[in-house]
């Protein structure tokens, strides 16, 4: 398997929830100026559900697809599946194994989750 999945490629060429909330309800915003990775995620939560999640930004296909992913998989969620979102769940949602100089691209969709202001 080649580093960059069909499915990575994909999300990357097709990113999923691309853009900002109409009205957002929370907004993180994280960089990586060794890379140029760059992430704005913001997020409307209406009675305890992720009724809409986007990020806009720039970054490599893994960043890129791992922000795509993520959202796609919280739109819908109750609020509470975002403190359950951690380093494993995103490493398997990627279905890739990566050596450690790649693994902050990884989890940069994490770490924008995590910072969520609410």
């Amino acid at each position: 398997m080649s580093l960059y999945s069909e499915l990575i490629l994909d999300h990357y060429q097709n990113p999923r929830n691309y853009g900002m909330v109409n009205r957002p309800t929370g907004h993180s915003h994280v960089s990586n100026p060794l890379c140029g990775d760059e992430i704005d995620l913001t997020i409307r939560i209406e009675k305890g559900r992720i009724e809409d999640v986007k990020f806009k930004g720039q970054g490599c296909a893994i960043s890129k697809a791992s922000a795509s992913m993520v959202t796609a998989y919280l739109k819908g969620k109750p609020k509470d599946e975002l403190k359950k979102i951690d380093k494993k769940f995103i490493i398997k949602l990627l279905g890739i194994e990566l050596g450690v100089n790649r693994i902050k691209c990884k989890i940069f969709s994490l770490e924008a989750v995590k910072k969520l202001e609410l």
